[in-house]
């Protein structure tokens, strides 16, 4: 026909083909996108260490990957299979995909705890299956995750977890169109080879210091028994649950909530000063020297007339030296629960995409899962801290004993 002006043409088309074409390739896109990265988990576990790393206990050793079609109601996928040498790599996913009768479930699990949203999950049921998955059904599921999630927060403690860190996390859920905090109590400990372990999670109740009994009494009955060190934040009521559970244990106030409290009271132009003088008390070499220091500083900071900084410091100081009666080695990572302040960055930046919870339990799945998920994948193969500056230290501590 030629030439034909503008006018003749419309301008936008509304093309359902092409759209649906658009959803489709989305969609396998996004398939594609969740069953490499399965792949790549199930290898990753199958060889007990990432790419590129070397450990002692790795079983065999990545060598790139192979291409592999599946076809689904989406069109065709490609798989990169990892290409692994040392061990044979059946990859249980796809062929669980395929069997679609007992596996559904099972890949809907994986995705679940491997933070696929529900919609998400739709899409992909569909895409693989021709079928989209119910929410209704997904609810179902997730219980079955929740039974597995539940099992894991009960397990017996069976080893010795001479220093325990103890923090809550704050999260929202909207009840009836109300916004409250749900709080989750959290428990990550170091066990007697040095790695790191969360030993319990829980959700708290309205009442901090009831809280902190209920969980510390669970973690008892669960058989912690031999705890050292319990590190956490001066909250209400943490201490006198302690002191109920656990009277053996030795308690070191978190330096860092220590500090932030004595900020409080601060002027903004003093802060850097403040901050230095604190750091310089737990940077001495004993107790007795950081006691000193720390009566030097309060007395500067009267003179500064900073009168409630100096009265927190004088007041709060002693439960913050506690470690310092443990392995030199060990200080720096037992003054504060630092440690568990990162979890809890991790669990906000993903439970940020959630928003809201409906109710305190699946807020405690998706932290748990999400939990155990940094624990498999982050410090399964990390020590965290040499123990035999500790054994070395019982021992001394106990001649001196039999001695005297």
């Amino acid at each position: 026909g030629g030439y034909r002006s503008m006018s003749d043409n419309k301008i936008i088309q509304l093309n359902e083909g092409v759209i649906k074409q658009e959803l489709k390739e989305l969609v396998r896109s996004s398939v594609e996108e969740t069953l490499n990265n399965l792949l790549e988990q199930e290898a990753a576990e199958l060889t007990k260490a990432e790419r590129y790393e070397r450990t002692e206990e790795r079983q065999g050793y990545r060598s790139g990957h192979y291409e592999r079609n599946l076809t689904t109601t989406s069109g065709n996928v490609k798989l990169k299979m990892p290409k692994l040498k040392g061990i044979a790599f059946e990859t249980a996913i796809i062929e669980r995909y395929r069997r679609r009768e007992s596996s559904v479930e099972e890949a809907l699990i994986e995705m679940y705890l491997a933070g696929v949203s529900v919609r998400r999950v739709e899409d992909i049921t569909e895409a693989l299956w021709g079928t989209r998955v119910s929410p209704g059904t997904i609810s179902e599921l997730n219980k079955k995750v929740y039974v597995h999630i539940d099992a894991w927060r009960n397990r017996p403690l069976k080893k010795e977890y001479p220093y325990v860190y103890l923090d809550g996390i704050y999260l929202k859920r909207n009840w009836g169109g109300e916004y409250e905090n749900v709080s989750i109590l959290i428990a990550m400990a170091v066990n007697e080879e040095g790695y790191r372990e969360i030993i319990g999670a829980s959700e708290g109740m309205k009442e901090d210091k009831e809280s902190w009994l209920a969980f510390l009494q669970g973690l008892k009955e669960r058989g912690l028994s031999e705890v050292q060190l319990f590190i956490g934040d001066k909250c209400l009521g943490l201490l006198e649950a302690i002191n109920g559970v656990y009277p053996k244990a030795k308690y070191q106030r978190c330096t860092v909530h220590f500090y932030r409290n004595v900020f409080t009271v601060t002027p903004r132009s003093k802060v850097k000063e403040v901050a230095a003088m604190l750091k310089a008390i737990h940077a001495q070499e004993n107790k007795d020297a950081a006691r000193q220091k720390a009566q030097n500083v309060v007395q500067k900071l009267r003179e500064m007339k900073l009168k409630e900084g100096a009265d927190k410091i004088e007041r709060g100081i002693e439960e913050t030296l506690t470690y310092m009666e443990f392995p030199y080695a060990h200080w720096t990572k037992l003054r504060s629960n630092n440690v568990i302040e990162r979890l809890n960055r991790e669990i906000r930046r993903r439970t940020r995409v959630v928003g809201t919870f409906p109710d305190g339990n699946s807020a405690l799945m998706l932290v748990c899962a999400r939990l155990r998920y940094i624990a498999s994948k982050d410090w399964g193969t990390k020590r965290y801290m040499s123990m035999r500056h500790l054994v070395e230290l019982d021992a001394r501590v106990d001649s001196q004993i039999t001695a005297s």
